[in-house]
Order: structure tokens, then sequence, then C-alpha cells
């Protein structure tokens, strides 16, 4: 029987790294044979949609703001690969793509044929989520796998 995939949607947020960490921890590390394959997804905003306002004399900023991009998501992707290779899961796929994180997450799990989908949660109030979209949300509607959305512990004060 083929390994299933699982793919986590992975990000600079703290979310993100805490789905990603509780993931290995539950699925990966307590089994010397995972159930699954690992795949990560870092969706990549293009420089256009970063800046927001594409004119004339714009070429500058554009060329700034994609070497910008590419170095966030090195460090993302490298960040991602430190915290599995501590809990020594190895066997990695990594992906990096441009656009829109709601579309690569469910297009990264076609792509693999995934069984799971593994993201953080921000924790949006219903304003800003409205106004920003909830990339949690979307998959969990549009992805064709089951979706498992992590959300880090609130401390109590």
């Amino acid at each position: 029987m083929a390994q299933q995939v699982m793919v986590v949607g992975i990000d600079e947020s703290e979310q993100s790294t805490y789905a990603l960490n509780w993931t290995l921890d539950h699925f990966f590390v307590p089994v010397s044979t995972p159930l699954f394959k690992l795949v990560l997804a870092h969706a990549k905003p293009t420089p256009s949609t970063a800046v927001g306002l594409i004119g004339p004399g714009m070429a500058d900023v554009l060329s700034v703001v994609e070497a910008d991009l590419r170095k966030t998501a090195a460090r993302v992707i490298e960040q991602a690969k430190e915290l599995c290779s501590k809990k020594s899961v190895n066997e990695v796929i990594v992906e990096v793509v441009e656009g829109d994180a709601r579309n690569v997450l469910c297009e990264v799990v076609e792509k693999h044929h995934a069984s799971v989908l593994v993201v953080g949660s921000h924790g949006y109030g219903a304003i800003k989520r409205a106004v920003l979209g909830s990339v949690s949300d979307y998959c969990a509607h549009h992805a064709h796998c089951t979706v498992m959305i992590v959300k880090k512990p609130k401390t109590k004060h």
C-alpha cells in the first residue's frame, strides 16, 4: 500500500510553527515508520500582491520586494526543515509556490494526492477574518482531503 501524504502549510507565524511541531509530535515522532509522507507547503506572495499598487516606476520596488519575499520563503523553509531534523524526521518534501496561500495549499494537496492538510489557526476575530479571509476556513471548504486546523492554546493570565 502506498504511503498516504500529509501536507502542512507553513509561514513565518508562530501559529504555523506550533502546528508543524504539534503534527510532528503526534504523527511522526512516536512511531518508527510514519503512516504519512510529509510535505511542507509555503505560499510565497507575488511581489505585486505584497505591494498592492503597481504603477509607473514600480519596477525597482518590485525587485526589492521580490528579493525580500525570496529571503522570507528561504527562512521559513529552513526553520521548518530544522524543526523536522531536530525530531529526526528527515524525509520531507518542500513546496514553495507563488500565490495566495488558500489556493496554493489546495493545489499542493491535489498535486500530492494528500489525505490530510494541516494548517495553523491565527485566531483572527470576525472582522479581521472577514477582511483578510481565513486560509483555514477556505481550505476546510475547498481542499479535497481532511483538513486539520491546529490551534495554539491560549495562555491564561
